[in-house]
């Protein structure tokens, strides 16, 4: 696959993979996990304190252990998700606080009854190869939140699933419910269903939250996507490339911690960077630097031979309007184009703590024409162009030709109703409906159509 999203030179991506090695000596990398600790220490990590100094022959023997590739599985226990390589795949975003009100426009909220709705409406796009646990349900008890989320999901939902959890207390309980659903541990760990996110916390710091979940998931053998999040002026350098080389240096701890507490476990080179805005001290997930930093992360991520993943297609817009639109346009193109293998964020707004279903089926018109750009231009007939005009001559008859209704629908992506290709008189006599208006309906129609899986 031809990428022209290579924002870095080979040489570049040496330095920063030199640098991110030499901030792990200096000045380390603070653990606050006991056991990771221990983990490090035997393996002749030099330990002061809770900060971590990593040789580079630890980083090089965790790379030789760590996998390439590897699938998710279905319901069906068929593999529907796969990580490494050439391949792209996208999930809605995750763990939005809040959801945007179709009718009010107002950010409330969101409960179990909306999560059940995103999961219904992503089953039903084949735009989207796995679920996530999209929002926060707030109608469900805190203590059992993260259980309650996957669950639901695993009800609703055929797809593999992308997930996480928010405390320590909450991790057992999810490799509980997706053994039960998997009827055994081995079965879990031969057809994983669900990879979890999970986050280091910047600058250089692998919290005791953060270390449980790398240890756990690697002994359980349910792949984990690293979400390093440094925020380029603020939590991280100001520099674009300075934020990638610290997100190197996170992501190569947390596969040291993964791979010595499981060696051979499945771990992916993600990430949720952002640029830190000067005037509003947010951190902006639908700006052009952000989604470079992941290119950029993710080229070194993949320069290793690790799968790679990336939050965007999100929008920091409150409505579903011309920003939205534009910004998770912009960014999954760009990440398309890098070749990211899991792109999440779909469906956000406002920073990602606002999940739209509105925004979500608009995302999957956006992603679809993404994937068309990608298959590229083919060469179907032994002609360009020559045997064609050979048929018709200058008659300009082309569709009257067997070869346009045999390969329209090949060269072509037709667009579900939300987008509108009609003349204006159509659009007029059909009411006037703008994209939010097509949203809405496309969104009942997905519903109305949606079968829940049996057993």
């Amino acid at each position: 696959m031809n990428l022209p999203a290579d924002l870095l030179s080979q040489d570049l991506i040496s330095r920063v993979l030199d640098e991110a090695r030499q901030l792990l000596v200096t000045p380390g990398i603070r653990v606050s996990d006991p056991e990771a600790l221990r983990l490090l220490k035997d393996s002749g990590a030099e330990i002061n304190d809770d900060i971590v100094h990593i040789s580079d022959e630890l980083i090089q023997k965790a790379l030789t252990t760590v996998p390439h590739e590897f699938d998710l599985f279905n319901r069906n226990g068929q593999p529907a998700v796969h990580y490494g390589g050439d391949t792209l795949q996208f999930d809605p975003g995750s763990c939005a606080p809040h959801f945007l009100d179709p009718e009010t426009g107002e950010h409330r909220n969101s409960t179990s009854a909306d999560l059940i709705n995103i999961i219904k409406v992503t089953e039903m796009l084949p735009e989207f190869a796995a679920q996530s646990t999209a929002v926060v349900c707030h109608d469900a008890p805190k203590e059992s939140g993260d259980v309650h989320r996957l669950q639901l999901v695993l009800e609703y939902s055929n797809k593999p699933v992308v997930t996480g959890a928010f405390s320590s207390q909450g991790i057992r309980p999810m490799i509980g419910l997706l053994t039960a659903h998997a009827g055994s541990a081995g079965a879990l760990r031969a057809k994983p269903r669900a990879i979890f996110d999970v986050c280091p916390s910047p600058p250089l710091h692998w919290t005791d939250f953060a270390c449980r979940c790398l240890i756990e998931l690697g002994r359980a053998g349910i792949p984990v996507e690293m979400v390093s999040m440094p925020l380029a002026g603020a939590t991280a350098p100001v520099t674009l490339i300075g934020a990638v080389t610290q997100h190197a240096a996170e992501s190569l701890t947390g596969i040291v911690i993964h791979q010595l507490a499981s060696p051979g476990a499945p771990i992916v080179w993600g990430g949720a960077p952002a640029i830190f805005d000067m005037r509003t001290g947010a951190a902006p997930m639908g700006a052009i630097e952000t989604a470079m930093i992941c290119a950029a992360y993710a080229r070194v991520g993949k320069s290793l031979g690790l799968p790679t993943h990336a939050y965007l297609c999100a929008s920091d817009s409150k409505a579903l309007d011309a920003q939205a639109g534009m910004e998770s346009g912009m960014t999954v193109l760009l990440g398309v184009m890098a070749g990211i293998n899991m792109i999440s964020g779909a469906g956000m707004l406002d920073f990602l703590n606002c999940f739209s279903l509105e925004k979500l089926v608009l995302d999957a018109e956006a992603i679809a024409m993404a994937q068309r750009l990608l298959i590229g231009i083919d060469t179907p007939q032994s002609s360009l162009a020559l045997g064609t005009f050979a048929q018709i001559g200058l008659t300009a008859d082309f569709l009257k030709l067997k070869e346009t209704r045999q390969l329209f629908r090949q060269e072509q992506h037709l667009p579900s109703s939300v987008i509108d290709r009609a003349s204006l008189r159509t659009w007029q006599e059909s009411g006037n409906q703008d994209a939010a208006r097509r949203t809405k309906d496309r969104v009942k129609e997905l519903l109305m159509q949606y079968n829940k899986p049996l057993g």
